[in-house]
C-alpha cells in the first residue's frame, strides 16, 4: 500500500505570521497534532507540532503568570519556532516505507508533496493503523509463532499444512531472530474458530508451536 492512500487530503495549513497561541487554539480546536505553514504562494516553508508547541510553553518563562505568559505568546509567530529543514515523501511511497523515514527522524508526520505540489499530510498514527490492519489484530483471530529455518520453501511448506486442514491464513509476517541466526519467527494469525486446529496440525508435521511469551527459545527451535 502507498502513502497516497491513507494520507489526509483536507489539509489544515497556516501563514508563518500565525501566533503562537493561535496555533495551539487551532491545533486543539481541529484535533490535531501537526501544522503545516504555507507561503502566499502555497509553498510549504514549515511545520509545527504540538509537541513544539507545549515545550514552548513549559519554558522558562513559565515562571511568568499566565496572563503575561499569554501575551508574550502572542506577540511570537510559528515562522519564531517551526521546522523549517522538512522530511516529506510521494503519494507513491509505501508504507513501511514512510514508517521508517518519521522512525529515522524521530517525527511523527510526513507532508506528502508531489511535484513540489503539497498534497496531503501522514503520520505515525495512520500508518501504525494500517499495519495493524494488515496483521489482522483487529479482528476476531488467533496468533502464533512457528520458529523456521531461513531456507527456500519453509513459508510454502507451513502455508501448505494449513491450506491442506483447510485453515485460511489471515495474515502471516516473518523477522530474524537476532540471537540465533539463519532462524525467522513466522508469526501466523488465522480465524479464532480455526486456532486450535491450526497449532494442532503444525505440531502433528513436526513444528513446535510458541502460543505465548518464552524466555528461552531453545526448545523450539528448528532442528
Amino acid at each position: 500500500m502507498h502513502v497516497g492512500l491513507i494520507m489526509h487530503k483536507d489539509l489544515v495549513t497556516i501563514a508563518p505570521d500565525t501566533s503562537l497561541v493561535k496555533a495551539r487554539d487551532i491545533i486543539a480546536e481541529k484535533g490535531i497534532e501537526h501544522l503545516l505553514v504555507v507561503d502566499k504562494e502555497g509553498n510549504l516553508v514549515g511545520i509545527v507540532s504540538d509537541r513544539d508547541l507545549k515545550q514552548t510553553w513549559a519554558s522558562p518563562a513559565t515562571t511568568l503568570s499566565a496572563h503575561e505568559l499569554n501575551y508574550l505568546l502572542k506577540q511570537l509567530d510559528v515562522e519564531t519556532m517551526m521546522v523549517t529543514k522538512i522530511v516529506s515523501v510521494t503519494p507513491g511511497t509505501t508504507i513501511e516505507r514512510a514508517g521508517l523515514i518519521m522512525q529515522e527522524n524521530s517525527i511523527g508526520a510526513l507532508p506528502v508533496m508531489d511535484k513540489k505540489k503539497l498534497v496531503g499530510i501522514v503520520t505515525t498514527t495512520d500508518v501504525t493503523e494500517v499495519l495493524l490492519d494488515a496483521l489482522g489484530i483487529n479482528g476476531d483471530s488467533t496468533r502464533f509463532v512457528v520458529l523456521i529455518k531461513d531456507r527456500v520453501g519453509m513459508v510454502a511448506e507451513v502455508s501448505r499444512i494449513l491450506k491442506e486442514a483447510e485453515i485460511n491464513l489471515r495474515s502471516f509476517v516473518t523477522w530474524p531472530e537476532k540471537e540465533h541466526p539463519g532462524v525467522y519467527h513466522f508469526v501466523i494469525r488465522v480465524g479464532a474458530a480455526d486456532g486450535e486446529k491450526a497449532i494442532s496440525v503444525l505440531t502433528e508435521a513436526g513444528f513446535k508451536v510458541l502460543t505465548e511469551y518464552v524466555e528461552e527459545l531453545g526448545p523450539y527451535l528448528p532442528a
